[in-house]
């Protein structure tokens, strides 16, 4: 006798004895932001994607997670994807074929408004206002890269937007595409639950955040500031974002000063505490 099985509005709820594959094949859900990752090591997914409370998430079906390997679109007994850089030069690059036929693929399942991203580190710096703006969307295709990267006609022929997460190299796109993923997936809505938390963290209002206390009231000799424990709210609201203000000013210049452009304020003047 089968399985019983029955639809529940969008999902579909089966009875199984083992637990839930995150990355099991499965139906699309109806207007739920979704993630493509065209990549050479699938199995690294939904990895650190999978823990916590993204992974709660995409078992609950707030967000999807689709890998495509890019390997079955290769070429060949071998399944190839790359060849040497026209030119010369060390290494090899992922060829326009391939990576063309993924894409092809990739996107018949995605909602066309969803970008098209090749994580390089030539790319425009990932920041929070890109990832609040990909999580207004439908979702996103990521492209990880491998080797000494992509041929550039993929790019100019798919309008991809070039990503990068800093001034440093990976091995590959991989853990580029899980960081980013997650920074914009905890933007969703009901994915971490306290909204309120997200509107009071680091770059939320283009300040760093504020130094955060808990119990005990004296650790090691050192207590927790007296207004944290006043009870009065608005010396604390004034204290946070006097300390916000600082930690900004000291770390990130270039941050402070793009704050206070935005706010009409002089970079060069004292927070006051």
């Amino acid at each position: 006798m089968s399985n019983p099985s029955r639809s529940l509005g969008r999902k579909s709820i089966s009875v199984s004895l083992k637990p839930r594959d995150l990355m099991a094949e499965r139906a699309d859900l109806h207007n739920v932001w979704k993630a493509q990752v065209i990549t050479l090591m699938p199995e690294a997914f939904p990895g650190i994607l999978g823990e916590s409370l993204t992974g709660r998430a995409l078992k609950d079906g707030l967000w999807q997670l689709e890998t495509v390997p890019l390997r079955e679109f290769g070429e060949g007994k071998h399944r190839n994807v790359d060849d040497t850089p026209a030119g010369g030069g060390a290494g090899m690059v992922l060829r326009p074929d391939i990576m063309g036929a993924a894409i092809e693929d990739a996107r018949q399942r995605i909602a066309p408004g969803a970008p098209l991203i090749y994580l390089s580190p030539r790319g425009r710096r990932f920041d929070q206002s890109m990832a609040r703006m990909l999580s207004e969307g439908p979702g996103m295709t990521l492209i990880c890269g491998r080797f000494e990267g992509l041929d550039q006609r993929v790019m100019d022929h798919y309008n991809v937007v070039e990503v990068s997460l800093g001034d440093f190299v990976l091995t590959g796109g991989e853990l580029a595409a899980q960081a980013l993923i997650d920074a914009t997936v905890r933007l969703i809505p009901r994915v971490l639950g306290n909204q309120a938390s997200i509107e009071e963290e680091s770059f939320s209002h283009g300040l760093l955040e504020h130094p955060q206390y808990t119990k005990p009231a004296v650790w090691n000799g050192r207590a927790i500031p007296d207004v944290l424990l006043s009870g009065h709210h608005a010396n604390i609201a004034k204290w946070q974002r006097a300390m916000a203000e600082r930690l900004t000013k000291e770390r990130r210049p270039d941050l402070w000063r793009a704050y206070c452009a935005n706010h009409d304020r002089d970079p060069d003047e004292d927070q006051e505490l």
